[in-house]
């Protein structure tokens, strides 16, 4: 993303243009996160004490799991600039047991919202865990840590009073890459300045910037048409140049949205 910025930078000052970095950070299309699921809540060491029953038997209750970490699609989002101030996401750590057999409660499960056509990879082994397609799909990222026992696990006909019961693993930790591709029917491709805005523009209700400067669209414009009873999604793609591959002009930033 950094990079990305640098470039826009040095040719948007190269043609000596004026334009507003807000308007950047309203789209990105790429983020690295680090996911975190809940540590499983640790048993209890506990002994039953009522009148009249001085020796009672154990009965600590087991802990809680811990929370998972789920990516989930979400229609009305088109940028993760959303995740972009949070690097760190972490579920719920369950709870500890308690006396009287209670279990401890399960830590809440986290959901990281992202617009449909993101595609999620683990960052280390660079493999792909899965591509959201539909609205509402859902895939787990990490899973939680397992609960402890409580003491009661432990009674034996040796063992009447067991001062022993086990902690809650932690859950899993993972980085993960996260990179949007957009979703659209139709996409328009050209040199910049060819008139593709002022298409879109006139067809759709989107209002991209239109002037007379070369790389006046600096970010992917979507748009829905709508004929009769029927829609479709058109894009609007940054200017392509010679050598946009090589870096040149926008820079391939955007070239991956027209790969398919």
């Amino acid at each position: 993303i950094y990079y990305y910025l640098t470039v826009i930078y040095i040719n948007i000052n190269y043609f000596n243009f004026n334009f507003n970095f807000k308007e950047i950070m309203k789209f990105i299309d790429e983020i690295n996160i680090c996911v975190i699921a809940g540590k499983g809540g640790d048993g209890c060491i506990s002994f039953r004490h009522e009148k009249y029953i001085p020796y009672g038997g154990p009965n600590g209750g087991d802990g809680g799991n811990g929370g998972d970490v789920y990516i989930c699609a979400d229609k009305n989002l088109n940028t993760l600039m959303h995740l972009n101030f949070k690097k760190i996401f972490q579920a719920e750590n369950g709870k500890q047991g308690k006396s009287k057999l209670c279990t401890g409660k399960k830590g809440k499960n986290l959901l990281i919202y992202v617009p449909i056509g993101t595609i999620i990879k683990n960052k280390i082994n660079k493999k792909i865990i899965g591509k959201m397609i539909t609205d509402k799909q859902t895939i787990l990222l990490a899973k939680g840590g397992i609960k402890g026992w409580g003491n009661n696990h432990f009674k034996s006909s040796t063992n009447r009073t067991p001062y022993k019961k086990t902690n809650g693993t932690l859950g899993e930790k993972k980085f993960i890459n996260l990179e949007l591709l957009l979703i659209a029917d139709v996409g328009l491709i050209g040199l910049p300045n060819v008139g593709k805005s002022t298409l879109i523009n006139i067809i759709t209700s989107a209002k991209p910037k239109i002037d007379i400067y070369p790389f006046t669209t600096i970010i992917p414009q979507l748009g829905v048409v709508y004929i009769e009873k029927k829609t479709f999604i058109i894009v609007d793609i940054p200017g392509i140049t010679k050598n946009s591959s090589k870096g040149h002009g926008l820079g391939h930033k955007f070239l991956k949205h027209i790969k398919y």
